[in-house]
């Protein structure tokens, strides 16, 4: 949806507060005292009404928007913003946006909608034909100020190691110069690149039935039992490593430059967070204007918000 057709239809609090409600009426109510999901609309408190045990809940409660003050309004207005562009929006600038006093509050209502993203696509498992590799990721502390302060490149204490599986189904139509198609992509933080803690992600995020194609790495060397064939192709020639695996070391330098042009410096903690945005918004690129309504959907859908979010 474009900006301005956006603000059109959603630019006052009573029209965001309808959106969301009208969302919320579609995905359902869950009552938190029975579990029962027919529900009374009590129109002059703004709650719905458990038909079983008369328990009300309100319209944010189980919703990511669960203990915020912040209005309707904004929160459209953000989901807006995330959506309109392949790239992304700092938290600072939407603060000037949205004419807001206070950075803090602007911040965490961005983080909480990646938190959606990133809920929405683990429900999803990579498949077919899987190009997996590790990137390194700059950020703006250092995980262990005992290593050395010059050290630089791969495995600096400044970057965290992120784990990249792309789906790049070969294709016989290669009158664009290209011999594989890019689908779906997904990237983890990883607090360690040994093959245990590769196993484990692989085993989480990509189907069994899937040819997985790798570099030499030894940390890949157990994935053959995991999947149903494992490639291992060593490219000796540098020139040549971007055909062999054309697409996820696309994926790792295009998030990089986004990165670095959006938010400058990202502490190692909330790095997930901004990947999760990335892959969401990459994985829906040919929604159109549908990926605005995705994202409600997402933010609204989220009975998993209590335990994921407030217990960390």
């Amino acid at each position: 949806m474009k900006l301005s057709e956006f603000f059109e239809q959603y630019g006052d609090e009573s029209s965001s507060r309808l959106k969301f409600k009208s969302i919320r009426d579609q995905q359902g109510v869950i009552c938190k005292k029975c579990g029962g999901t027919d529900h009374y609309w009590q129109q002059s408190l703004w709650q719905y009404e458990c038909k079983a045990c008369k328990f009300r809940t309100t319209l944010r409660s189980g919703t990511v928007l669960e203990g915020s003050k912040l209005p309707y309004r904004y929160w459209l207005t953000a989901m807006a913003f995330l959506t309109s562009t392949k790239k992304s929006i700092s938290a600072l600038e939407l603060q000037r946006e949205l004419g807001h006093k206070r950075y803090e509050p602007i911040w965490a209502m961005l983080h909480k909608l990646r938190l959606a993203m990133r809920h929405r696509d683990t429900q999803y498992e990579l498949k077919e034909y899987i190009e997996l590799d590790e990137g390194f990721f700059e950020t703006a502390d250092r995980r262990d100020k005992k290593d050395d302060e010059n050290q630089q490149g791969r495995g600096s204490n400044r970057q965290v190691p992120v784990l990249v599986a792309v789906e790049s189904i070969p294709v016989r139509d290669e009158a664009d110069g290209k011999h594989r198609q890019v689908k779906h992509i997904k990237m983890t933080v990883m607090d360690s690149l040994t093959s245990k803690d590769i196993e484990y992600e692989v085993q989480k995020t990509i189907e069994r039935q899937t040819t997985v194609m790798t570099d030499g790495y030894k940390g890949y060397s157990k994935l053959k039992t995991l999947v149903n064939q494992h490639k291992v192709v060593v490219v000796k020639d540098k020139k040549q490593v971007d055909k062999v695996f054309p697409w996820v070391h696309k994926t790792i330098s295009n998030a990089k430059r986004l990165l670095l042009g959006i938010h400058h410096s990202i502490k190692s903690t909330y790095m997930q967070n901004y990947l999760d945005e990335y892959c969401y918004k990459f994985n829906r690129r040919y929604m159109g204007d549908k990926i605005f309504d995705r994202l409600l959907v997402a933010a609204v859908a989220a009975p998993w918000y209590n335990n994921v979010y407030k217990n960390g």
